[in-house]
């Protein structure tokens, strides 16, 4: 079964994007975002120093804190309560009775 011209066009163009080290992929994203989106696409696709600094900028407040191990324990350390003196005991009782 051949393809058609317009499947061997998009193979191509997805080739020639691959080899550019670029690719093509869907975002869900609210309709009021759409253009800031695109936005951010167009800068990151550029080879430039600000496409680095945006990249590495992004990369350091969305997807670091997210990998890091320990990054809860890391939070609650920074947390406002950190060092006050809070009694975290729970009572240790049998419960109530119930009748079934």
């Amino acid at each position: 079964m051949s393809d058609t011209p317009q499947a061997r066009a998009v193979a191509n163009y997805r080739s020639r994007l691959a080899g550019r080290g670029m690719a093509r992929f869907e975002v869900l994203a609210r309709e009021t975002d759409r253009e800031i989106i695109r936005e951010l696409a167009r800068r990151l696709a550029e080879d430039t120093p600000e496409a680095r600094k945006l990249r590495t900028a992004i990369f350091r407040r969305m997807v670091a804190p997210m990998s890091n191990k320990g990054s809860i324990l890391a939070a609650l350390r920074r947390s406002p309560l950190a060092g006050a003196d809070l009694s975290l005991h729970r009572s240790r009782s049998e419960g109530r009775e119930t009748e079934l």
